[in-house]
């Protein structure tokens, strides 16, 4: 519980926004001589509603059917917007500053690790968040590590590097693994939708027009992928030429289509199944998911093992760092509340209101539980009451 609250810590992302008219402009908490508002909450649980992993998840925190996941994620938004206060306090006051060098220097780490900017590009699409969104939530987490810096040592040993790495073998040992490339013709029924809508042409047809024009563009990419397989099942040799050109997937297209050595469960079912099935230096497909229609080439195959140390020896090294930054800024955290003065000028904010809403909304749950549970069942009808 301790790192996930830290980890929301050091990924908080910088909460410029103030608001509009009287509601927004609320202040609903007061940290020190600092106001936390109405919009700044707003714009949290938004985020949260829309591109949040319990959005991801089909949950809407809005629905009043999920009051206690909605109480849930309110508490835990009002503890990091007190914990960004506290922070930008004591970061202001140690005059730590992060110049646009610091952010460009940290993009280049995380490019360096996803493998190009083109697999960055489509890492932010996949997850709805926009470059501008990216560079400022990067900017507090350099800020956060530059404070965890001013707190002690996060420096690790070999020692401690090697401790890790054993106690953790399970973590280091890899199944079966495929290399492939692919080319994707991309099918979303929503866009396509969109693009049928949009045209004026189009401005005064029905629904099942709509829906029959989406159907024909789909049949369309269903026929390309199948003329593009069978052109490179008679010439394998022309695969990464035509990734290139034809793939509409952004992350792999410029590398020639080529995803590296990947496990089953790294991939969707469809595409796991296909390539696992298929021999090396043979072009399979196409392949239909709900991203559209893949032309695969795999590549070259590789049995379960383990990865030695020495290749793992520096991403344990960082893990085992950023564990001690945050247990540093955790410990900081504590210490400032403690000495803060900390006012819920809506009382419906304040977590001892909240814990009173979730243990009233879970003994309501576990009493309909029970009734439901307790309640008679109706007896069947027999086949001669039936026939009455």
């Amino acid at each position: 519980m301790k790192n996930k609250k830290l980890v929301a810590t050091l990924a908080l992302s910088a909460l410029l926004f103030t608001g509009c008219g009287l509601k927004s402009g609320q202040t609903i908490i007061k940290v020190n001589d600092k106001n936390i508002t109405q919009a700044q909450f707003d714009k949290e649980i938004d985020k949260q509603a829309k591109s949040g992993g319990l959005a991801q998840m089909g949950i809407d925190v809005r629905d009043p059917n999920n009051s206690f996941v909605y109480t849930l994620l309110k508490q835990r938004i009002v503890n990091d917007l007190i914990v960004k206060v506290l922070l930008d306090e004591e970061i202001e006051k140690r005059n730590i500053t992060v110049s646009q060098d610091d952010v460009n220097n940290a993009i280049k780490e995380i490019i360096k690790k996803v493998g190009s900017k083109e697999q960055l590009e489509e890492l932010l699409k996949q997850h709805k968040i926009s470059n501008d969104q990216f560079k400022k939530d990067l900017k507090e987490q350099v800020k956060m590590k530059k404070l965890a810096e001013t707190l002690g040592s996060s420096e690790v040993s070999d020692a401690e590097i090697k401790d890790f790495y054993k106690k953790n073998i399970d973590r280091f040992k890899y199944p079966e693994k495929v290399r492939a490339s692919h080319i994707l013709i991309s099918v979303n029924n929503m866009e396509l939708e969109e693009t049928v809508k949009s045209d004026p042409a189009n401005k005064e047809i029905s629904d099942a027009d709509v829906k029959a024009k989406v159907d024909e563009m789909i049949k369309q990419k269903e026929n390309k992928a199948k003329e593009l397989y069978a052109k490179l099942k008679a010439d394998p040799s022309k695969f990464t030429e035509t990734a290139k050109s034809e793939s509409e997937d952004m992350g792999s297209a410029p590398k020639g289509g080529d995803l590296g050595f990947f496990a089953k469960k790294d991939m969707v079912e469809p595409f796991a199944e296909a390539a696992f099935k298929a021999k090396p230096n043979t072009v399979v497909g196409p392949v239909k998911t709900q991203y559209g229609y893949h032309i695969i080439l795999v590549k070259d195959r590789m049995a379960a093992g383990q990865e030695p140390l020495e290749k793992v020896k520096n991403n344990i090294k960082e893990y085992l760092q950023n564990q001690k930054q945050v247990e540093l800024i955790d410990n900081l955290v504590e210490s400032l509340k403690k000495n803060a003065k900390i006012e819920y000028v809506n009382e419906e904010y304040d977590p001892a209101v909240s814990q009173k809403k979730i243990q009233e909304d879970f003994q309501k749950e576990a009493e309909a539980q029970k009734a439901k549970n307790e309640a008679p069942k109706a007896p069947k009808e027999s086949k001669g009451e039936a026939k009455k």
